[in-house]
């Protein structure tokens, strides 16, 4: 089974578009209660969850200690929920290679963010894993995505607009690895337009204040998943986890109804 198909599944038989983001901040008690916090937020969300998305940066920010965090709560996730490890990694293709087997092979993860600034040759060692898939940046949630994603070509395109065709070149090459984009919500309406219907990430809803207003409208056909992490994990409220998870699974539901 194919990455996208997976992900359907899971996005159908739940009716959630929820991607739940595992950050575990490094100053509230660094690995020691990152490990009890986070495998209560994977018990509690699990039901809402169409992914989990952990940030390997707050892990690594807490040492190997963090690490071998990560590698103990992604066997805790059922393996019927896609994991999506945000890695965000870019180098040349040999390194390429051994972040590629570490991460599919290793920990078994089902998808990877990756930067492709680096071209073709950089994502190419992640392309033949069968049943996997890479999010390539595209249009990211920060002011910043202006600097370079956005900025105009002389053939008229989007800097982003090489990243998806990146994407079209696997796809003509038959490769196993399925590749979405992460497009923020924050800065999605003008991109929308130009994403092809491949799985989207979407990170910006939360605490970065993003509308599902455009993405909704755009009434894509690929099963497109929105990352909430803050919002689940360090909202100032008195609901559970649970319950957090409930509300941002119902209200994207309800953003997507009213399109």
């Amino acid at each position: 089974m194919r990455f996208t198909e997976k992900l359907q599944q899971r996005v159908t038989a739940t009716g959630s578009r929820l991607c739940v983001g595992l950050d575990p901040r490094p100053g509230d008690g660094g690995a020691d209660a990152a490990k009890p916090f986070l495998s209560r937020v994977i018990e509690e969300t699990s039901d809402y969850a169409a992914a989990f998305k952990p940030n390997m940066a707050y892990f690594e920010a807490m040492g190997i200690a963090g690490i071998k965090v990560l590698e103990e709560i992604l066997k805790e996730i059922p393996s019927h929920i896609p994991i999506i490890l945000d890695a965000k990694r870019s180098d040349i293709g040999e390194t390429q290679k051994y972040y590629a087997q570490g991460y599919f092979n290793g920990w078994n993860v089902d998808a990877v963010t990756l930067n492709p600034f680096l071209g073709y040759d950089s994502i190419e060692p992640f392309l033949d894993y069968a049943g996997k898939a890479v999010y390539l940046l595209a249009v990211t949630s920060n002011a910043g995505t202006a600097d370079f994603q956005q900025q105009d070509l002389k053939d008229g395109r989007k800097v982003f607009e090489l990243v998806t065709a990146l994407g079209a070149r696997a796809k003509t090459e038959g490769r196993l690895t399925d590749v979405g984009y992460v497009v923020g919500l924050t800065n999605s309406e003008s991109v929308l337009p130009k994403m092809p219907n491949a799985p989207l990430l979407v990170p910006g809803l939360g605490a970065q204040g993003g509308d599902l207003g455009a993405l909704a409208a755009a009434k894509r056909s690929a099963p497109d998943v929105i990352n909430v992490s803050r919002g689940i994990l360090y909202a100032q409220d008195d609901m559970s986890f649970r319950e957090r998870a409930k509300f941002w699974m119902e209200k994207i539901a309800s953003g997507y109804s009213q399109a």
